[in-house]
């Protein structure tokens, strides 16, 4: 909402440092702050059961759109479903190893709950249940929450790469990206778009932004149905809520919903 106000036109002269938590940042949205501020958003990564585990420091080369290195303290790395490293570059499952000692910060299990604990654990490694890569340099890019990958037709797609792409275009304010079931591919996807003041909803559009997802990222990662909505539903701390719109979405295909959505258009 910040980088939507004209920032060039204000002065921030105590402002010193500033950081991304709570939901990757859009590239896109951090180039917005530098040029308004002249402050580029260092990012980072941790959740409720841990501390900070990797992040842009201060002294950190900035990769945009990367959450940065372990931080110290920690060992990092993507794996596969049998606990194994990944080669450097492949998409898996975010690890944090947590034998033989385990890192400072690091919670012991959920509150009695031993099933849970145990789930998220496999082998040396606590599973964090989010997807990403890691490249040569030990950097961190975020492809989404394990439940949030898209599978369509065998590909398999993260929606923040998608969410980035749409809110590169002008047009767009906010947007979230789900994966809709379908009969043919399993799943496809399907965007929810908060359009910028002066826009409104259309056909054209929808070929537009469409066209656009396809030029920034690949042919069949693009949004086959966009639908243009109000608002998003987010939790408190900024975080979109895809499960709630998923959810949405299956009640849609039971029939529930009698209608199509205000605003909803299928390319």
């Amino acid at each position: 909402m910040l980088v939507q106000e004209p920032l060039e036109k204000y002065r921030f002269p105590t402002l010193r440092h500033c950081l991304g938590a709570g939901e990757a940042v859009n590239p896109e949205v951090i180039e917005a702050w530098r040029q308004g501020t002249g402050h580029h958003i260092h990012e980072g990564y941790g959740q409720t059961e841990s501390v900070l585990v990797a992040a842009t420091f201060p002294a950190t080369p900035w990769k945009p759109g990367s959450m940065g290195p372990a931080a110290p303290g920690h060992r990092i790395a993507i794996v596969d479903d049998e606990g194994r490293e990944l080669p450097r570059g492949s998409e898996g499952d975010l690890a944090i190893r947590v034998t033989p000692e385990r890192p400072v910060g690091m919670f012991k299990g959920y509150w009695k709950n031993p099933d849970a604990t145990a789930r998220c654990h496999r082998g040396d490694w606590y599973i964090t249940g989010d997807r990403a890569s890691m490249d040569e340099d030990g950097y961190l890019w975020f492809v989404g929450r394990a439940d949030d990958v898209i599978n369509s037709a065998s590909y398999r797609i993260g929606p923040f790469e998608v969410e980035s792409a749409l809110v590169e275009h002008p047009a767009v304010a906010e947007s979230a990206v789900i994966g809709k079931p379908d009969a043919l591919r399993g799943e496809i996807v399907k965007a929810f778009v908060v359009l910028a003041p002066g826009y409104a909803p259309s056909d054209a559009l929808v070929g537009e932004l469409q066209e656009h997802v396809k030029t920034v990222t690949a042919p069949y990662k693009y949004p086959r149905e966009i639908e243009f909505v109000p608002d998003l539903p987010k939790t408190i701390s900024g975080k979109i809520r895809r499960t709630e719109l998923r959810q949405m979405e299956r009640e849609r295909i039971k029939g529930r919903t009698p209608s199509a959505p205000r605003g909803e258009t299928t390319g």
